[in-house]
């Protein structure tokens, strides 16, 4: 937000929102692709990896227990799905290969 501002020449004193800033440059925040690029990218760096195996169980949803009242939490999983639009399976298929999780990254800009 400060590169914006610098480029639009808006002093720090003056009051203008970040979201006048964006609107003014006609750009979307890009705060969410981030998000989903990092998430993806970690989720495909803890499912390579064997040394990871207590995570992999923890997002695969294999720990035995109870879940808590109220409503469902989101997952991981559910966000990606959601994100990609494409089943768990093929999310875990994909995150075993560093191509596939890079072409889904490049296809998120």
């Amino acid at each position: 937000m400060w590169v914006y501002r610098r480029i639009l020449k808006i002093s720090w004193r003056d009051r203008v929102t970040n979201i006048e800033v964006l609107n003014r440059l006609k750009k979307k925040s890009e705060l969410i692709n981030t998000i989903k690029r990092r998430k993806l990218s970690y989720f495909g760096h803890v499912m390579r990896n064997d040394k990871y195996r207590m995570l992999q169980l923890v997002i695969q949803g294999k720990i035995a227990g109870k879940r808590s009242v109220g409503r469902r939490r989101h997952s991981w999983l559910k966000n990606l799905r959601e994100w990609f639009g494409c089943s768990t399976t093929s999310l875990f298929r994909a995150a075993a290969s560093k191509v596939k999780i890079a072409l889904m990254l490049s296809n998120l800009r």
